[in-house]
């Protein structure tokens, strides 16, 4: 009994520091670029954030997963590539991740209340579309790279760190292109920004499980050398 509890703890803490290095490396280039302003060249930050999420994806993904994102854990498990008794495990260890990132910018840099959390710039259901539709893409290219042995298995990480920079670049100045929840929770609880966070839950939940469960039904492995399904 002991020893898959002892996986479990592993996978988690795989979780939380890859969660951990997202979020201190994404944000806290915002946090940066907001404290020194011109530290962080023009386009800088989405780079950062899809080179954070590569890195964790090499790092981690063979101990984990590499899901860092509950989205893309809840998705996972509704398509039933993932345990739904290790779902909250791991939603624990985003959400401490996250937040022990942002705890740290915090202590470390000089006062301030900027911290990257993300806010919409259009009004709030054309936000959720954009949530909705960006992680939907995102989510999409997690579960090809990640559960199909066709799929070019040794480029997952490239494949997912450029999804969430192309995201990042198209998305951040329109929703704030989060596209997981935990990305935009921790900053808003030390920014006390509540207001749209409800947003940044719904929309990559949704986008996650529908880019899921399409994925499972075009998936369509072959049977033979001639035909498909």
């Amino acid at each position: 009994m002991a020893r898959p509890a002892l996986l479990s703890l592993r996978k988690a803490i795989a979780e939380l520091v890859g969660t951990f290095v997202i979020v201190f490396a994404g944000c806290g280039a915002i946090t940066v670029a907001n404290r020194f302003p011109g530290s962080i060249p023009s386009g800088g930050v989405p780079v950062i954030f899809g080179l954070a999420v590569a890195a964790m994806v090499y790092t981690v993904g063979h101990i984990s997963g590499a899901h860092f994102n509950p989205a893309v854990t809840l998705a996972f498990a509704v398509a039933r590539h993932f345990p739904k008794r290790e779902v909250p495990v791991y939603w624990l260890a985003h959400f401490l991740g996250a937040i022990l990132a942002i705890a740290i910018l915090r202590a470390t840099l000089p006062s301030g209340n900027v911290f990257g959390s993300t806010l919409p710039n259009i009004p709030a259901f054309q936000a959720l579309a954009w949530e909705i539709i960006l992680s939907f893409c995102l989510m999409f290219v997690i579960i090809a790279v990640a559960t199909d042995t066709r799929a070019e298995g040794t480029m997952a990480g490239a494949a997912i760190g450029a999804t969430v920079m192309i995201g990042a670049f198209i998305g951040g100045p329109v929703s704030g292109a989060s596209m997981n929840p935990v990305r935009s929770f921790a900053p808003a609880l030390f920014e006390g920004r509540f207001e749209s966070l409800w947003i940044y839950f719904v929309g990559p939940a949704l986008g996650a499980v529908l880019a899921a469960l399409l994925y499972e039904w075009i998936r369509c492995e072959p049977k033979d050398a001639e035909g498909c399904c």
